[in-house]
């Protein structure tokens, strides 16, 4: 193979994987009841968090929930949305849509690309929606546009990784039934057993070693810091997971990507029609 067909593997990657892209965003105008999961249900989270759990949940001395809560409501979304590159892979593997790709004279990982991509831009706009909902109801950024933006676009790498690892979940199992059931068994309890929506020492003893460096905790925690929704003179955490939340969130990331990217190209290359 030559070095310039070689030099040119990334490059075309990048725009089969933009025309994918565009596939999975057209599909919206076909089903917008995907939108309106995408838009309504962040708002019903940040309702129900605030309103209906907020006065029962105690955030800790010099916090204020709705603001505790936020960060945690935009790491749960993101993770979640990221669910979906696993339900529309499994989706076209039923569908043949698969097999017909591949006999298409694209790059291998064009579809995955244009699968997860998409998932950005469904992300973006539930943050979009989330950051609005919590304005309305009390949240603030205290730390100013850059870090506001710097918190956007670490839940966005943090979600387009787990992304990958719904593509891959995706291509090997039978249906969109099942990735469905096996991506609420696993995130459920990610997101929930983290510092999301209460403080880690609310947790019993055995389990806030998992709390403390799930990395769903550590990406709210990375958040919470760049809103500036942690006062001053709020204990630090005494985990290095915690101290270092922005650090560990992306080496979570780097680490699922090495992993994932690979094994989702090799499981599209060996995908037939179930």
């Amino acid at each position: 193979m030559s070095t310039i067909t070689q030099q040119r593997r990334p490059f075309r990657a990048l725009t089969d994987g933009w025309v994918c892209a565009r596939r999975n965003l057209i599909k919206i105008k076909r089903v917008p009841e995907i939108m309106v999961f995408v838009l309504i249900s962040p708002i019903m989270f940040v309702l129900l968090f605030a309103y209906v759990f907020g006065g029962a949940i105690d955030a800790g001395p010099g916090l204020d929930y709705k603001e505790f809560l936020i960060g945690g409501i935009f790491a749960q979304t993101v993770v979640f949305g990221a669910t979906f590159s696993g339900a529309a892979m499994a989706e076209d593997m039923q569908k043949g849509f698969i097999d017909r790709f591949r006999s298409l004279p694209m790059a291998r990982s064009a579809v995955l690309v244009g699968r997860t991509g998409a998932d950005v831009v469904y992300n973006v706009l539930s943050l979009i929606i989330m950051a609005l909902t919590g304005l309305l109801v009390g949240w603030r950024a205290h730390h100013g546009i850059l870090k506001l933006l710097g918190a956007f676009a670490l839940l966005l790498v943090f979600a387009y990784a787990v992304s990958w690892i719904m593509a891959w979940v995706g291509l090997i199992v039978p249906s969109v039934d099942v990735i469905n059931n096996a991506s609420f068994i696993v995130i459920m309890p990610l997101t929930f057993v983290s510092n999301a929506f209460v403080p880690t020492e609310s947790f019993p003893k055995f389990l806030q070693p998992f709390v403390e460096w799930n990395p769903v905790s550590a990406v709210t925690q990375a958040v919470r810091e760049l809103f500036g929704n942690v006062p001053d003179g709020v204990p630090v955490p005494d985990v290095w997971s915690l101290q270092h939340p922005v650090i560990y969130t992306l080496m979570w990331v780097v680490a699922i990507v090495a992993v994932f990217v690979p094994l989702s190209v090799r499981a599209y290359e060996r995908a037939t029609t179930k």
